[in-house]
């Protein structure tokens, strides 16, 4: 057995109190349901800025009765201080999802990216400190890596910012471990690198590029490449991350606590190879999309060359051993949009 199915069966016997923040969101209701499923205790808190009543309605219909009496919402904003404490209180383990992402996003409105980022992260820290809780795991991000060329993506090893958003992940990191430092605040960063899956929102200006494609593709829209279509990415299936949580909040190696993770699957994938992909798996269900093509535009301000991860680091001492690759998440994450 692998070190996530023994987590998976300790944590059967044993249940315990969680806190999701950002829980109507993508990351968020993937975990609600992974820990609902293993008949856990669970306290969600949204304030439905980016999550959706719709993702918590999908859940719900994949439980029992029982497993879904055991989840508490919050509707609440972590930029107030009493509604994180408010959901802190009992609570074990804290998996804080709560943000505002996007790197557009953040350079159209820095100003709101750092009050929800920095200001609701801070209010999370304190608030997981006066609770007394066992561990805070919180969603960082391969944006932190910046301008360093090298690769793969050590966790020692960044470079200088690209973006607000990124600097906004930069500071949790250092936030958490001042706290640890400070206070004893026990804590794992997780840094996301391009999570894709069930119930990631293919709407909006900000969405992701897997959801936001096939969308497109599905309703016969153009959908556009910003640059030549080689920037490369290493896309990580929602069943990683969810195991990558899991596993953080309940490490027991003594090396874990205080550090940040890479949370992928160590494969680089372009986005020409991506959007080829893609299309490939729409095509029998799709005849319209028979010789469609992606336009090509502008590379985009604030992105990133290439990304690729080492995460040797989370196989060492979290046990992290990714399920799904690229090709295996895109059909799992397509058959669910096309339904």
């Amino acid at each position: 057995m692998s070190r996530y199915d023994d987590v998976k069966v300790s944590l059967q016997a044993a249940p315990s109190t969680w806190l999701i923040t950002g829980v109507a969101g993508f990351i968020g209701s993937n975990l609600l349901e992974a820990l609902l499923k293993l008949d856990q205790t669970v306290i969600g808190l949204d304030n439905f800025a980016t999550g959706h009543r719709h993702n918590l309605d999908d859940v719900q219909t994949l439980l029992t009765s029982g497993q879904w009496d055991r989840f508490t919402f919050i509707e609440g904003d972590i930029r107030d201080l009493a509604a994180c404490r408010q959901a802190c209180s009992g609570v074990d383990y804290v998996l804080h999802q709560a943000a505002l992402g996007s790197v557009p996003r953040s350079l159209d409105d820095p100003i709101t990216t750092n009050a929800n980022n920095i200001d609701g992260f801070l209010n999370m820290l304190v608030a997981a400190r006066d609770a007394g809780v066992k561990r805070f795991v919180y969603a960082a991000s391969s944006s932190t890596y910046g301008d360093h060329p090298g690769l793969p993506k050590q966790e020692d090893i960044i470079g200088k910012p690209l973006s607000p958003y990124a600097v906004t992940k930069v500071v949790n990191e250092l936030y958490a471990d001042v706290f640890a430092r400070a206070y004893g605040l026990d804590s794992i960063g997780l840094r996301y690198f391009n999570v894709f899956g069930r119930r990631q929102d293919p709407n909006g200006a900000y969405a992701a590029v897997i959801p936001k494609w096939t969308a497109a593709l599905i309703a016969g829209e153009t959908v556009f490449i910003n640059g030549d279509g080689e920037t490369s990415r290493d896309f990580c299936y929602i069943d990683n991350a969810v195991q990558a949580n899991l596993l953080a909040a309940t490490a027991t190696d003594p090396q874990a606590a205080n550090q940040v993770f890479n949370v992928a699957v160590g494969e680089r994938t372009t986005l020409n190879e991506l959007y080829t992909q893609i299309h490939r798996h729409l095509l029998p269900r799709y005849p319209h999309l028979q010789g469609v093509q992606p336009i090509y535009r502008d590379f985009r301000p604030g992105d990133v060359r290439h990304s690729l991860a080492d995460i040797t680091k989370a196989a060492t001492r979290l046990g992290y051993a990714p399920s799904q690759r690229i090709a295996e998440g895109l059909e799992r994450a397509i058959s669910w949009y096309v339904r």
